[in-house]
């Protein structure tokens, strides 16, 4: 039986394909030169629909992918955004990556994210390596760098975003809110319910999550509270289990706390949890807050409390930026560093505590496992 060819009739001549398809194979399978192939790739609006369905339907049968190196080298435009988180299984950076998807692929980029696994070192080879590929700009989680990090986004000469907090010192454009002032803020709000035995769990104590420590420690040193022997933090994975078995531990220390504020939503599931394993009520005997304000929050029972925290909003304003940048004239905007804040979201698991009220029977059984 012969072979066909799957010319496009009246338009295109057989094209014989060995290996990789090239630029010069969709002309002719299209009927047209290569320029019109490349400017039909670059800039669609610029060929008549007719050619444009022609070379769309000679890319697809080839499976031709433009070499972007070579385009790179030759106009200096990659179209890859450079992008480091340091974790793509945290819930946190779900909302967050979305962000930056809905701005940069509408727009003809592609969003190229490498993960630091919540280590300074790999951070600074992600980067090196996101450089490296020529990536137009780059967006962090975090603000945090080596030395040797900075100086290479410093000598990049693409725009650079720190998000996710506020930094003293931007290497060029930020975007965050302050982890400290939230940590303080969360605790203030305990205070301010009457609550003064609080203590605080953490896990995966990374940068972010010392801030929100020392935002603790601050709001309890300003009421004239002890926090000595109320924080219990290691750098263990932060998960739901660990929350339950970071609040038991602090249990063991301090039996008749009133109130608990969890470094992240996580933990304050897994200790809302244990104290419903142990008769422990939420919130008439223990008050719990989190910190992110996951989707689940609003779902438990009792509704989580939580710091809320626009990831989705940083992320879409750091877009919006790069690409005013890179599109437009390449200046910088007036505003460099923006704090976008941060919210208290009060739900059910947090209360007034009510002065002389007690545990039941039920709970100081528990208590006593």
């Amino acid at each position: 039986m012969p072979q066909r060819s799957g010319r496009i009739p009246g338009k295109s001549r057989p094209v014989k394909s060995v290996g990789r398809a090239k630029l010069s194979d969709v002309a002719a399978r299209a009927g047209v030169s290569a320029v019109t192939v490349s400017r039909a790739l670059r800039k669609p609006e610029m060929v008549s629909d007719d050619v444009r369905r022609r070379i769309d339907a000679a890319v697809r049968e080839l499976g031709y992918v433009p070499n972007y190196l070579a385009s790179a080298l030759a106009s200096s435009r990659t179209h890859i955004i450079g992008v480091v988180v340091p974790s793509l299984t945290n819930g946190v950076f779900v909302e967050y990556l979305k962000a930056l998807h809905d701005a940069f692929l509408p727009k003809g980029f592609q969003v190229l994210v490498l993960n630091s696994r919540y280590s300074q070192d790999e951070e600074e080879r992600a980067i090196a390596t996101l450089i490296g590929h020529h990536a137009e700009a780059m967006i962090l989680a975090g603000i945090d760098q080596t030395d040797r990090a900075r100086k290479l986004l410093e000598g990049s000469g693409v725009p650079v975003v720190q998000t996710m907090e506020l930094a003293e010192k931007p290497i060029d454009i930020n975007i965050g809110m302050s982890q400290r002032g939230a940590g303080y803020a969360a605790t203030r709000f305990l205070l301010d319910l009457g609550h003064r035995k609080v203590a605080h769990i953490a896990a995966r104590v990374d940068f972010r999550a010392r801030r929100r420590m020392e935002g603790y420690q601050k709001a309890m040193a300003d009421a004239g509270l002890d926090s000595d022997g109320m924080v219990i933090a290691n750098l263990m994975q932060s998960s739901v289990q660990r929350g339950a078995e970071l609040f038991t531990e602090m249990l063991a220390k301090a039996p008749n706390l009133e109130a608990l504020f969890c470094c992240n939503d996580d933990l304050a599931l897994g200790a809302l949890f244990e104290c419903q394993r142990r008769g422990i009520r939420v919130p008439e005997d223990l008050s719990i807050i989190g910190f992110n304000d996951l989707d689940y929050c609003a779902s438990a029972y009792p509704a989580l409390s939580s710091v809320a925290i626009p990831r989705y909003e940083m992320a879409r304003r750091a877009a919006e930026i790069v690409l005013e940048i890179i599109r437009g004239s390449g200046s910088r905007p007036k505003q460099t560093r923006i704090d976008l804040g941060f919210e208290i979201v009060a739900r059910d698991s947090t209360a007034r505590r009510t002065r002389g009220s007690a545990r039941g029977p039920r709970t100081t059984r528990a208590l006593a496992k």
